[in-house]
């Protein structure tokens, strides 16, 4: 008779257990609360993907600027050794 209440109560335990999960999850869907907070979040994710955006333009405009700073210098120093060469051949 033991055997057979231990089977019972385990039965019976995950019967329980079964219901419990399955009720916890057939909610009725989000809260108003809820989907306030998801709503605030998109905003703000939305906000920060702009953000981004802006920032990746103004570094390919710093990167662009740089790259041509850069032609400007190496320009320079070709144009300085062209001048020092010419310079060494007046003084000889």
């Amino acid at each position: 008779m033991k055997k057979v209440s231990g089977l019972k109560a385990l039965v019976l335990a995950a019967v329980l257990g079964v219901s419990v999960f399955g009720l916890a999850g057939c909610s009725s869907g989000p809260s108003a609360e809820q989907l306030e907070q998801l709503s605030k979040l998109r905003n703000e994710v939305s906000q920060m993907e702009k953000q981004i955006n802006g920032l990746k333009d103004e570094k390919a405009k710093l990167e662009r600027d740089i790259a041509e700073r850069n032609k400007q210098l190496e320009e320079c120093a070709k144009v300085r050794q062209e001048t020092e060469a010419n310079l060494r051949k007046m003084t000889k």
